[in-house]
């Protein structure tokens, strides 16, 4: 059984909906200085408020609170769910707390080397 409602009940309904998801979310992406809450992210994308940011497109970061998580470039791809805008990562890169280390530690490697004092 389907149920049907009026077109005013239905847009109450989403906007209640993606209201929640606001609020839910701790994501948050930002676009040349620009701040948008995540309603949900999943392994190949996103979603945002349609409000918020119609057409995103290149590099943005995304945060969950206040570390960063990624570094992306996206594409917008669709309206899905009426109220969101769906984007794909073509690249989504982790952020690293220091540099990619170009040389391979062997295993049990100390840490520092003490020198003798004289």
């Amino acid at each position: 059984m389907e149920t049907v409602f009026s077109k005013e009940i239905q847009a109450g309904l989403d906007a209640a909906r993606t209201a929640s998801l606001k609020k839910a979310s701790r994501l948050r992406i930002e676009a040349d200085g620009v701040v948008h809450p995540v309603l949900r992210m999943w392994k190949t994308g996103f979603a945002i408020a349609i409000e918020d940011a119609p057409k995103l497109r290149g590099l943005v970061d995304i945060f969950d609170g206040a570390k960063h998580q990624f570094q992306c470039l996206i594409v917008a791809t669709e309206e899905a769910v009426p109220g969101e805008m769906h984007y794909e990562f073509k690249r989504a890169t982790a952020v690293a707390d220091r540099a990619a280390l170009d040389f391979e530690v062997p295993e049990g490697a100390p840490a520092g080397l003490i020198t003798g004092g004289d």
